[in-house]
This record gives structure tokens, C-alpha cells and sequence, in this order.
């Protein structure tokens, strides 16, 4: 009978001694390492909880008693040692914590086995505890960093107006130096950014934002780049802008020819250049295609060469009719002597002898279309007083039944020009005829049209 009642106490006596072999063999931890912080994962426990050499029951209990209290996660926690065997109990708001407690204690040494009679408590829907502990704890961090943020305002106050000062600086001296308003602005703001990052990584800086601030400065460049992207074509039009206020290839009022439209420009802004026609439209062209496309500037030079071609007769003399249309254009006061006009040989046709008269007009002053229409006019009025004949092409007709012939006496053929044949009219010899004009230049009436007409597009005109 006595043999076999102590039969389980040597039973448990050996575990506890292998037990103890095996604790002597792990290394040592320190009650640092035990008692986690509430801020510790919930999975981090530890591998073996040391408590002495030869552990009693009372001296495991203290120790998980005192650890789960130490955590804050477990109400009323208390625990009960037999044998090696620990029981626990008590209640807890999170199940993962009570895992947590058992595994603990299973590391615990001298711990032959767990029961773990924690319950878990139902949080009610109504309970607004949590959120007024979170509460707490943000107000206490709020009067903990209130200097801080007092520092930081004044910070980003100071750094505000550094930056307005900073672009009042620059624009005051690149204005003595650049003309366009758009590039003292550009100019004025790449100066104040720098110093706009800079208060602001202060200002982050200062308010605990460490990482915060280097990530504002690191991805300055590469949101740059992102909006580049995003806006490609709105940068493109707004660099272009840049550059056409740098370079000035034509001014406001100039005619100009572009992306296959011709007009007068109106204005320039950060994207578009606005061109009124000569048929009195509106057309809006990107500046972009501005600056990439070809340019024809036809007020830069206010002198223009137009031409045009007349046939003479074989039988008339080419020197006359030379002479006669030279003469036409020197006495027209539109086209100027300098350079001086000239009327060329251009081919032999099949039944005319062609010229080609060039002549030079100041567009600023005189329109081109109108003075080409006068001289036209007068053209062909000298070379009918000059006698010399603009026949029409040869072209071949052919009679299947043959031509009729009457013959008629020599002394009846009238040479004289009948008297109800068509004259002239004196005012063909005028330099401009009342259908032709004045001979001014459109560009006057252009810009009246330009200022009674509803600009498509608001916007501060670089040119200016």
C-alpha cells in the first residue's frame, strides 16, 4: 500500500529534477526581459521565465503575478501554483492577451503544466472608455508638445514672410533687368521656393515631423517630375511662353504667318498667342506650336516685294513694254524705288511674250492686295496707250465644213477705231480707283475690329 502511494510523488519528482537539468542548462534572462511594456507585441513571449535555482510553487506564483500585472492587460490577475502546475485566472479584454499569459506561462521554469481559467470580457457597444483614455492621452500630448507647436507657428509665420519678401526682392531687381513681366514673375518665385522648403523643413523639423520633413524634401524633385508628366502639355505651352517673352519673335500688331495661319498678332499668354485674321477670326495657336513651327514675320521688315505676270504680243517691241510698266510703277506712290522695281523676261509663251514685274511696297503704311490690284489697273491702261497688244493663248478651232472666205476691197478696211467702241475711263490713270480704296494697310482695321470684339480668352498679354 505504501509502495504504491509514493509511486506518482517519485513520478513528479523526477519531471520537476529533469525540469530543473534543463533550466540550469538556459541561459539566464533579467526581469527586463520578462515584464513586456504595454506597447510589446502580443506574440513576443518569452522563450523561459527563470525564477531561481531550485523554483518553489509560492516563487512562481509572485513572479507571473507580479509580470501580468506589470503588463496592465489583466484585471483582478492571480495565479496559483501546484505542484508545477500553475493555474490562472482573473479577466482580460482581448483574447490574444490571455494566449499571451498562458504561453508565459508555460515557459515559466519549474512549470510542469497551464490551466488557464482567464476569462475574456464582452466589451459593450456603449462602452466609451477607450476612446476617453485615447482622448486623455492626446491631451496630455498636446500640453506636452503646446510649446513646440507654438514654435513652430511662429516658424512657418517667419518662413511666409521670408518667401513674400524674397519674390518683392527679386521681382525689384530683375526688373531693371528683364522686360517681360512673365520672366520677373518665373525668376522671382524659382528664387523664393528654396527658401519656402527650407522654413518648412524647419517648421517639421521642430514639430517632431523628422521623417516627415526629409520626405518633403527628398520627393520635392520627384513630385516635379510627376506633375510634369500629369501636365506635359500645359508645361510644355508655359516654357514655351518663357521663351517666346525671351526671345520676341514678333510684337503685338504684328502680321505674321504660323501653323498655316496668317493674321495679326493680339496677344501672348501662358498658353496661347491669339492672331486676328484677315477675314476679321479669332484663332488661338499653342504655344508650343509657336515656338516649334516655322515663323513668317511679315512686319519685321516693313518693305515687301509682290509681283505679277503680263503677256505682250510677239510683234511688240520688249523693251518698250518694259519701259512702259517701269515707268507705271515709278509714278505710283505706293511702291518705293529702293529697292527699285523691275520688269523681267520670263518666258516665251504660244502666242505671248511673258513679263514678270516686281515691285516693292512698305505693308506698313500701304496694303499689299490693293496696291497689286492698281498697278494691275494701270498696267494695262499704259500698255494700251502704248499701243502694244496682251493677246490671248493660241488655240486651235477646227471647221469640218471649212471657213468661208469673202474678199473685200483694201481702201474698206477701217483701221480707225470706231466711235461706239468702249474708252477708258478717265479715272483709270488715278493711282487708286474708289473699288480699290485708299491703298492703306488692313492692319488699322484689323485693330479696330480686335478691340470691339470679345476677347476668347482672359489672361495677362506678355507682350505688354
Amino acid at each position: 500500500m505504501n509502495h504504491g502511494c509514493h509511486e506518482p510523488r517519485i513520478v513528479i519528482l523526477l519531471v520537476l529534477c529533469l525540469t530543473g537539468l534543463l533550466a540550469v542548462q538556459a541561459p539566464a534572462q533579467t526581469p527586463d526581459q520578462l515584464e513586456p511594456s504595454p506597447e510589446q507585441s502580443v506574440s513576443e513571449v518569452p522563450k523561459q521565465v527563470n525564477v531561481e535555482p531550485t523554483s518553489e510553487d509560492t516563487d512562481i506564483a509572485t513572479r507571473l503575478t507580479r509580470i501580468l500585472k506589470a503588463t496592465g492587460w489583466f484585471e483582478n490577475p492571480q495565479v496559483q501554483v501546484d505542484e508545477g502546475v500553475v493555474f490562472l485566472s482573473g479577466s482580460v479584454a482581448d483574447a490574444q492577451h490571455r494566449e499571451w499569459a498562458g504561453r508565459l506561462a508555460s515557459n515559466t521554469q519549474d512549470v510542469v503544466a497551464v490551466v488557464n481559467r482567464i476569462e475574456v470580457k464582452e466589451i459593450s457597444m456603449w462602452d466609451l472608455s477607450p476612446a476617453w483614455n485615447e482622448l486623455r492621452r492626446l491631451g496630455a500630448k498636446a500640453v506636452r508638445e503646446l510649446p513646440l507647436f507654438v514654435l513652430a507657428l511662429v516658424l512657418l509665420t517667419a518662413t511666409w514672410g521670408a518667401t513674400k519678401w524674397t519674390v518683392h526682392s527679386a521681382s525689384s531687381l530683375f526688373g531693371r533687368r528683364l522686360d517681360s513681366q512673365l520672366l520677373r514673375d518665373v525668376a522671382a518665385r524659382v528664387l523664393a521656393v528654396p527658401v519656402f522648403l527650407f522654413g518648412l523643413y524647419l517648421v517639421l523639423r521642430v514639430s517632431g515631423l523628422t521623417r516627415l520633413a526629409m520626405t518633403v524634401v527628398g520627393g520635392t524633385g520627384v513630385l516635379a517630375i510627376v506633375i510634369g508628366f500629369a501636365f506635359r502639355d500645359i508645361a510644355e505651352n508655359f516654357l514655351a511662353s518663357v521663351f517666346i517673352s525671351i526671345q520676341r519673335p514678333f510684337g503685338r500688331g504684328d502680321l505674321i504667318e504660323v501653323a498655316g495661319y496668317k493674321g495679326y498678332v493680339q496677344s501672348v499668354n501662358t498658353r496661347s498667342t491669339l492672331l486676328m485674321t484677315l477675314e476679321g477670326n479669332h484663332v488661338q495657336i499653342p504655344n508650343a506650336t509657336i515656338f516649334k513651327d516655322t515663323i513668317t514675320n511679315f512686319t519685321a521688315n516693313p518693305n515687301a516685294r509682290f509681283d505679277f505676270s503680263v503677256g505682250i504680243g510677239y510683234e511688240d517691241s520688249i523693251t518698250t513694254a518694259q519701259s512702259v510698266a517701269l515707268e507705271v510703277m515709278r509714278d505710283h506712290p505706293a511702291i518705293i524705288n529702293d529697292p527699285e522695281p523691275l520688269v523681267l523676261v520670263e518666258s516665251l509663251g504660244a502666242a505671248t511674250v511673258n513679263l514678270r514685274i516686281y515691285m516693292w511696297v512698305n505693308i506698313s503704311q500701304y496694303s499689299q492686295l490693293k496696291v497689286r490690284s492698281a498697278v494691275i489697273r494701270l498696267t494695262k491702261r499704259a500698255f494700251e496707250q502704248a499701243g502694244i497688244s496682251m493677246p490671248d493663248e493660241a488655240r486651235e478651232v477646227v471647221f469640218p465644213s471649212g471657213v468661208p472666205v469673202r474678199m473685200v476691197e483694201s481702201d474698206s478696211v477701217q483701221r480707225e477705231r470706231p466711235d461706239d467702241a468702249p474708252r477708258v475711263a478717265d479715272d483709270d490713270e488715278a493711282a487708286a480707283h474708289s473699288a480699290e480704296g485708299d491703298l492703306s494697310s488692313e492692319a488699322v482695321e484689323i485693330e479696330e475690329q480686335a478691340r470691339q470684339s470679345r476677347a476668347p480668352e482672359a489672361g495677362q498679354d506678355l507682350l505688354e
